[in-house]
């Protein structure tokens, strides 16, 4: 029978080692311990608040250098909303709420509607769009049917062609029903999954449905995930299942006031105990049962004695800190990840995008370092609101882009759209989408870890588990808690 009172340390103050502590709480856990080394929480949810002018007033808005919208299918943040207190917006966004408005732009500035056959029609256009909309069918019935069980959070036993985990089914959508809808567990063999370890681009053309990569890159690629000749299927159909993908495709989609870093500063502030910032884990010991965690705060380091360790920041760099032993060593080094680069900048007067904009060329290899999305947040702010510009800097096989290059890179493609760069409010390279290669994926990457679980009494969280969005990596920390708390 688990005790209650164990004494539990938490590494990380992102959607993952928060949920951890929400989900401890539940569970009736209350001796725990966040540590976060920087000032604030959230992890790669970041939503600095800028001041900006629109008709001569001045007034401060939330803007997003990470995760920026949700959908029916994020249920555990909505668990973490209804703890905090906090909601999101939509899909019926009012005035003066960040909306999801989106246009296509080719690289030469003009507007493409690649999806609308009544915009610039022709032939070849509608029997294109025909084509595409039976492939949706078609997977939409595959990964019903062929695929049955792949719509659950995280990735064990797919090696194995099995499935165990908590579902992602809503209720009544894609033939999900009350059984296999979450919060439930669903568990079952299907061969067929094995096949979820081939790179997307090699799963899609296996199935006959290339097509759909049309759909489904916009919100992966330009969302930093990578490409889909590297990122194994798993990682895009888990975290874009068909019904999240249809809730894009229809902008059916949730954004929140102040940022999606506010809901985990409500969760925070409602926890018994909050994170301790500005303190960096240096030191991670595992001896005779117990965990000793060394912090340096303000310069001083100390010592404290735990019964477990919930690690929820990178697993490739745990082995500069603790004491990891040579399979942690050896299965952590395997965990690639991506290099993702924005920055939040003003334009020239009246020469800001005043809606938020795909540029689906440059979300090939072959444009790597290049802009691949920009996000207009504030409808009522028109041409007067920043804008937020992304871009992936690497690709397994073709030499990565330098960060002054993509920054420069960037600058020149939003130039050549129309919209030339006035200055740069704030800019970063960010670790991530923390994955393993296709063959690595095959060859049971996942199954290690999750055997893992509990040695030296350390449990292992956050992205890596099932996917590095917000949603996918607090439900993993539910899925953790769950089983092993």
């Amino acid at each position: 029978m688990a005790d209650k009172n164990e004494k539990i340390c938490i590494i990380g103050a992102g959607p993952a080692g928060l949920s951890c502590a929400m989900y401890l709480e539940k569970k009736g856990y209350s001796d725990y311990v966040i540590y976060e080394k920087l000032n604030k929480v959230g992890g790669k949810c970041w939503s600095p608040k800028l001041k900006v002018k629109h008709n001569g007033v001045e007034e401060e808005r939330s803007f997003e250098t990470g995760a920026i919208m949700g959908a029916i299918t994020y249920h555990a943040v909505s668990e973490m909303e209804e703890f905090g207190g906090y909601y999101h917006k939509g899909p019926d966004f009012k005035k003066g709420e960040p909306n999801m408005r989106r246009e296509f732009r080719n690289l030469d500035g003009t507007v493409d509607h690649p999806f609308e056959p009544k915009v610039n029609f022709s032939i070849k256009k509608t029997l294109k769009l025909l084509k595409l909309k039976k492939q949706m069918k078609k997977l939409n019935e595959l990964m019903k049917t062929k695929y049955a069980g792949y719509d659950c959070y995280g990735h064990i036993g797919v090696a194995k062609g099995e499935y165990y985990g908590i579902s992602k089914g809503v209720d009544g959508y894609c033939g999900a029903t009350k059984e296999t809808s979450f919060p439930n567990y669903i568990k079952g063999t299907n061969p067929n999954l094995k096949d979820l370890a081939l790179p997307f681009s090699e799963f899609c053309k296996l199935n006959g449905v290339e097509e759909v990569q049309r759909i489904w890159i916009a919100p992966f690629t330009s969302f930093g995930y990578g490409f889909f000749d590297e990122i194994p299927a798993a990682l895009v159909m888990k975290y874009l299942d068909v019904t999240t993908a249809l809730e894009f495709v229809n902008m059916k989609l949730w954004t929140w006031q102040d940022g999606t870093q506010e809901i985990y500063e409500c969760v925070n502030k409602k926890l018994k105990h909050p994170a301790v910032l500005e303190t960096e884990v240096v030191k991670v010991e595992r001896p005779d049962g117990k965990v000793n965690v060394t912090v340096r705060k303000n310069g001083e380091e100390s010592t404290e004695t735990f019964d477990k360790l919930i690690v929820t920041t990178p697993l490739d760099y745990f082995k500069d800190y603790a004491d990891a032993t040579a399979e942690e060593k050896e299965l952590f080094g395997k965990i690639i990840h991506e290099r993702y680069c924005d920055y939040i900048a003003t334009f020239e007067p009246g020469k800001s995008p005043n809606i938020s904009g795909y540029m689906v060329d440059n979300m090939v290899p072959e444009r790597l370092g290049h802009a691949m999305v920009y996000y207009n947040r504030w409808q009522h702010l028109d041409r007067d609101c920043p804008a937020t510009v992304y871009a992936l800097a690497n690709h397994t096989g073709t030499p990565d882009v330098d960060y002054d290059t993509v920054m420069k890179t960037m600058d020149e493609d939003m130039k050549k759209v129309g919209f030339p760069i006035k200055e740069k409010l704030f800019a970063q390279e960010v670790y991530y989408c923390p994955h393993v290669s296709s063959k690595d994926y095959a060859d049971g990457w996942y199954d290690r870890l999750e055997a893992l679980q509990g040695n030296l009494n350390t449990y292992y969280a956050g992205e890596i588990i099932s996917f590095g969005d917000m949603e996918d990596t607090c439900a993993a920390s539910k899925d953790i808690i769950g089983r092993f708390f």
